[in-house]
């Protein structure tokens, strides 16, 4: 923990060569998605699909993301883009609203190229888990997505901060916490039984860690005197997102063998 922490001291936001400046958190961002997209062609022939067009689909959703969340910052405020066009391009633009946006799209490209979706889910499911991971460890380098002040012996300091203190290196928590939920998903991935149920699996567990973590971190954006964070609203949806797409997978698988059961009986009886 003290060698990432005095590594990230010295790149707090930005890597800087000669007049050269590289967000760090760019810079772990592409290297997540490379290693999700590299990942996806293992997990490709786990659910049927050809490797080439999970990779695809993947380099779709990665465009999609980038341009429909820009293209939502242009239309909140076509003004400020005139006059700012650079600057208004470079802010941070992975909002809720760009990600409902991107999946709309990914929806009808996987229509279009008639992939199924929940097989298509369920193997994007550790790929996401891995990317999770790599975003948390470039949140913590980057300075951002900080903890609560802790007291316990392993807690940080904030590159850049002088007020809190010692605080929670939540972002290492939540690494830490989505390589676990990756390998288990690889594992559930190899032995599943219905499409779906991984990418319940994942919904439901990913969520529960962003809820929890969402505790330990520094609140960024809120709703006023609402009881939950934009963030927490988001976690308990994916949970809800999951726990009604698992259960289905599970039903379904019930009453699939219970008509296997059925019809194995009527066999025997007809014998």
């Amino acid at each position: 923990m003290s060698l990432l922490h005095a590594t990230a001291m010295f790149v707090p936001g930005f890597l800087r060569l000669g007049r050269l400046h590289l967000p760090v958190y760019g810079l772990f961002a592409a290297a997540g998605l490379v290693a999700a997209l590299g990942l996806s062609q293992r997990t490709a022939r786990f659910v049927g699909i050809p490797a080439e067009k999970l990779w695809d689909a993947g380099l779709f959703a990665m465009i999609a993301a980038f341009l429909a969340s820009r293209a939502l910052l242009v239309v909140m405020d076509p003004q400020a883009f005139l006059r700012y066009p650079l600057l208004v391009l470079s802010l941070p633009s992975l909002t809720y609203g760009g990600m409902a946006l991107t999946g709309l799209l990914v929806a009808v490209y996987l229509r279009r190229k008639q992939l199924p979706l929940l097989d298509v889910l369920d193997a994007w499911a550790p790929c996401a888990a891995l990317l999770g991971a790599v975003l948390s460890l470039g949140h913590y380098f980057e300075g951002t997505d900080a903890g609560m002040p802790t007291h316990l012996p392993w807690g940080i300091v904030t590159p850049g901060d002088t007020v809190l203190g010692r605080v929670h290196p939540v972002q290492i928590y939540a690494m830490a916490a989505y390589l676990v939920l990756c390998v288990v998903l690889l594992r559930r991935l190899a032995g599943r039984l219905r499409a779906g149920e991984v990418a319940g699996y994942g919904l439901l567990a990913g969520g529960a860690i962003s809820f929890a973590l969402d505790m330990l971190r520094q609140p960024i954006d809120s709703v006023g005197d609402g009881w939950l964070d934009p963030p927490q609203w988001i976690a308990l949806g994916s949970i809800l997102a999951g726990a009604m797409l698992f259960t289905r997978t599970q039903s379904i698988q019930k009453k699939k063998i219970v008509l296997t059961t059925d019809s194995g009986t009527q066999m025997k009886e007809l014998v």
